[in-house]
């Protein structure tokens, strides 16, 4: 019986070559996934779960938003406006564990400015 001894860069080459195919392979299962999850934002929230989750989702996206906003502004202001941008942060996690406990309660109107830009712009330096 003869035994095979794989030596040490056969081992790496197969390795390699397996992680070349698995890296080929994820596009579409990206793709799928991206589809997916459009699908499952384009459906209402029905239960209190699910709109609690997505209370929870907006409220962190609101506070990421609003001190990003706040990054902006000069220091005086940038106190203020972080403060009152997590007071806001903690009004929406009230309000979401609300709607966890009262399977009837909905969520508000949503309070703040419209979306200002949507559109990311880079700046090449030169």
């Amino acid at each position: 019986m003869k035994r095979f001894i794989f030596g040490r860069s056969s081992l790496v080459f197969a390795a390699a070559l397996t992680l070349g195919a698995l890296a080929s392979a994820p596009p579409a299962a990206w793709a799928q996934s991206d589809e997916a999850s459009l699908q499952r934002g384009a459906m209402p929230d029905v239960t209190p779960q699910q709109r609690y989750q997505s209370a929870i989702r907006e409220a962190g996206g609101g506070l990421k938003v609003s001190l990003e906003e706040c990054r902006t502004m000069m220091a005086a202001e940038r106190k203020a406006c972080e403060s009152e941008a997590r007071s806001r942060y903690q009004a929406d996690m009230a309000a979401a564990k609300a709607m966890l406990r009262d399977p009837s309660a909905r969520p508000v109107n949503v309070v703040g400015g419209p979306i200002q830009s949507t559109e990311t712009v880079y700046e090449i330096k030169k």
